[in-house]
């Protein structure tokens, strides 16, 4: 088993945070990280930091002109005459007929929602995340071992080709899909994320070579609200290799894992070369985004059920926003995997 990181990942500080009609106060913030890392210290698990794959195999599920708005979005706005606020964050959102012109309409384009702002620090730190989902990903490229643990922040599943929103800026899982598919045939992503990946079902919604599947809470006026519900199949070639369970709100952890089962069961059947877990501590019982209620032993029972694929796997770290009590969750997760 091996885990990566870069300490950059931590330079992102978001001050914004619109969601539901009002400013709300970040929660994905460095803090997050630091508690992670701070149970893998204290279990004496190495980390070892992150290489650096470039920009080329973003560019194989991102649009070009995507990418360039996240590198160079923050220092357009700045030099705009007017003081638009230490952060992009638009107020303003049209992607079709949009021939952008000037940042703001790049930011009408490029930014989903009010979640992904675009500071200082954004771009590096989203690079970073990117390399540490590459850095696994190259892991199991090589065979050097069959469990690898990414702290992929900022978070990656809710980014689509070319958009940003629910805190995520660039597809991690989907980044090393791609990769991976340089020399394995068939690979499954499984999302326990108490949110819906829009952003890898879009990415491979008409391929079969990419199996998704996605354990969520209901998207019904919940996160991303557009996808995620259970007659979403996939289209063309990928008919079929979909498949989502959404939840209703106030799933007990019982009925969570009884999504996951089925989960479990759907990418048993595709016979992956390779699984991708997105994991997300945000389906806790007290963390604020959880619309069900997954306890702290309940973790350590979802890697558990990775592991008995027997499939060579990548997990990462991606939501959770209990900051109190992610080193506990953490714990429990490694103790599934066997390596706590």
């Amino acid at each position: 088993m091996q885990i990566f990181f870069h300490e950059e990942q931590l330079r992102h500080r978001p001050q914004s945070y619109y969601s539901r009609g009002k400013m709300r106060q970040p929660q994905e913030k460095p803090e997050r990280m630091l508690e992670l890392l701070k149970i893998l210290q204290s279990l004496q698990l190495p980390v070892q930091t992150a290489k650096d794959f470039g920009t080329r195999p973003l560019l194989e599920v991102h649009t070009p002109g995507y990418i360039e708005f996240l590198k160079t979005a923050y220092t357009q706005w700045q030099q705009l005459p007017e003081d638009w606020g230490e952060e992009v964050l638009s107020n303003i959102f049209i992607r079709e007929n949009n021939r952008e012109i000037g940042i703001l309409a790049k930011a009408a384009k490029y930014l989903a929602d009010g979640s992904a702002p675009i500071g200082k620090d954004t771009w590096t730190s989203v690079y970073w995340s990117a390399q540490t989902a590459l850095s696994c990903a190259d892991v199991i490229l090589k065979q050097q071992d069959d469990l690898v643990i990414g702290l992929t922040r900022p978070a990656g599943h809710h980014a689509r080709k070319d958009g940003a929103g629910g805190f995520c800026y660039i597809n991690n899982a989907a980044v090393i899909a791609a990769y991976l598919r340089q020399k394995y045939s068939r690979i499954a992503i499984i999302d326990t994320d108490m949110h819906h990946g829009q952003g890898i079902q879009e990415i491979f919604y008409d391929r079969k070579d990419v199996l998704y599947t996605s354990i969520h809470g209901d998207p019904t006026n919940f996160y991303p609200v557009v996808s995620g519900f259970a007659d979403e199949y996939g289209c063309g070639e990928g008919y079929g290799y979909n498949r989502n369970f959404p939840m209703p709100h106030g799933s007990s952890e019982q009925q969570f894992f009884g999504y996951v089962d089925q989960a479990v069961e759907f990418v048993k059947l595709y016979q992956p070369d390779v699984v991708i877990h997105v994991m997300g501590f945000d389906v806790y019982v007290d963390d604020p985004q959880a619309k069900c209620a997954v306890s702290t032993a309940g973790f350590e029972k979802v890697s558990e059920k990775i592991r008995n694929l027997n499939i060579p796997t990548i997990s990462l770290i991606e939501g959770g926003y209990c900051v109190e009590k992610l080193a506990e969750n953490m714990h429990s997760f490694l103790k599934g995997f066997k390596i706590a």
